[in-house]
């Protein structure tokens, strides 16, 4: 029979008198404050993107003329016009949301960038799609001849048409991968790589509108605009996904110092650098991790810190869920380390007041245990870990020094879900003040979904709700 569910706090004590707050600490008013003040150039890019946009259907409006409506094929050709214009322009949007430009991605979050991106994600597919077609079938009425024929006509004879149709092609391909099904039954590696194919389609795209748009030939102050859009979003993705990441690897020379068995199927990997103490990392921040061995050096995945750097180390906690994280409990010492990040708003800087609750699963206590080391010690702190079993409670007796270091609450629940089910009802009973607390979530999907669920029925607000997916 398996072992009965059990419970325990450690520890219950609080000291009697005020706890005053951490020196140089500001209100949560304050906070709030500033959070709102940061939000302004997430707020400018948003507009500047939404301008660029009403030029660029502008653009497509201004090379449609009356007679060219009323030939053969004109109304099927303007709109392929105006559908291939705005559909390449989100397309650079999409690329701008995972860019992790800082005024977006500090502000924003990763993670709710990742979800627009995916949900505009569909437009530019279909829009591009659509150009294809249209101007084909617009072009074929205005030469009286059949679409196919046609079809062939334009990527044997005109400039760029076939590298273009490749990119599309790519574009389809990336877009098909990143259905819920597909990326369900793709390993990360994959997805990954999948992706890395957008960048090609939109290169390959560029020099035919230019070459062939009817909106940019004999047009310069047309192609100067394109151009730019088209240069500055390279630019971004070059500067922030490229550049910064190698400059930052170098800068910080991380080695593998040491691989730490931390319970089944969990490593945690520390690593050695120099200037440690410039890393502007925050608990809960995740970096983007490529360890430079013969088998790994390709990939690179995203896993949270799970302890404030102390230079000059830095850890990572992993659990095997994969062959790449399974891997990691065989690195070399020694082995080089390159970095991208960090990234993600969920710290302790997200907090609207000064009692917090802090709620895990599995590997999710990772960056609860940085975010409760990176809490003013004036900060009233409940953690809730779950886990099957005592053996699956992942850095324990940190989390449980910490929690008494603050004077708050550890409840460790242990057993199935069936055994333990932690609703609305158990969490009301173990934090009867809830709806007084910021709420920070980590787990598996189905797990977070259901403590968020709890914690909105509690009365906790959207404000003070913090979880972040690192999911593909």
């Amino acid at each position: 029979m398996p072992a009965p569910p059990t419970m325990s706090d450690t520890p219950v004590p609080v000291p009697a008198r005020a706890r005053a707050p951490k020196p140089g600490a500001a209100p949560a008013a304050t906070r709030s404050a500033r959070t709102a003040r940061r939000r302004w150039p997430a707020n400018a890019v948003t507009a500047v993107a939404s301008g660029g946009f009403g030029v660029t259907l502008a653009l497509g409006l201004t090379a449609v003329t009356r007679g060219s409506l009323a030939a053969p094929g004109g109304i099927e050709t303007a709109a392929g016009q105006i559908a291939g214009l705005t559909g390449s322009y989100l397309l650079l949007v999409m690329l701008l949301l995972i860019s992790r430009l800082p005024l977006l991605e500090g502000v924003l979050g990763q993670d709710r960038l990742v979800r627009w991106h995916r949900r505009l994600g569909p437009w530019p597919i279909v829009l591009l799609g659509c150009h294809a077609v249209l101007i084909t079938v617009g072009y074929a009425q205005q030469a009286s001849i059949g679409p196919w024929h046609e079809l062939a006509i334009l990527l044997r004879s005109y400039p760029d048409v076939l590298m273009a149709t490749v990119g599309f092609g790519l574009l389809v391909m990336a877009g098909v991968a990143s259905f819920r099904a597909a990326r369900s039954r793709m390993a990360y590696e994959t997805w990954w790589a999948v992706h890395l194919y957008t960048y090609l389609a939109v290169a390959l795209a560029f020099s035919h509108q230019l070459a062939d748009g009817v909106s940019f030939v004999g047009h310069p102050l047309a192609r100067l605009f394109w151009a730019v859009v088209w240069a500055s979003t390279a630019g971004v993705v070059l500067v922030y996904r490229v550049g910064l990441p190698l400059w930052r690897s170098a800068y910080h020379r991380l080695r593998v110092a040491e691989v730490r068995q931390e319970g089944p199927g969990v490593v945690s990997v520390i690593c050695a650098g120099r200037h440690l103490e410039r890393l502007p990392v925050a608990g809960g921040q995740f970096l983007q991790w490529r360890f430079l061995h013969k088998d790994l050096w390709w990939q690179a995945h995203p896993y949270s810190i799970s302890a404030l750097p102390r230079p000059p180390l830095l850890r990572v906690t992993v659990k095997a869920l994969g062959d790449f994280s399974e891997s990691l409990a065989r690195l070399p010492v020694g082995t080089r380390v390159a970095i991208e990040g960090p990234y993600g708003v969920v710290t302790a800087h997200a907090r609207t007041a000064d009692k917090v609750l802090l709620v895990a699963a599995g590997v999710g206590v990772t960056p609860m245990r940085a975010i409760l080391e990176d809490l003013p010690k004036g900060v009233d702190a409940v953690v809730v870990l779950r886990a099957p079993t005592r053996e699956d409670v992942i850095l324990h007796a940190e989390m449980e020094e910490l929690v008494s270091e603050r004077a708050g609450r550890l409840h460790l629940l242990v057993g199935s879900r069936h055994q333990v089910r932690l609703d609305h009802r158990l969490l009301g009973r173990l934090v009867p003040d809830i709806a007084q607390r910021d709420v920070y979530v980590c787990g598996p999907e189905g797990f977070t979904d259901r403590i968020l669920g709890a914690a909105r029925r509690l009365g906790v607000g959207a404000g003070a709700i913090h979880t972040e997916s690192f999911a593909f």
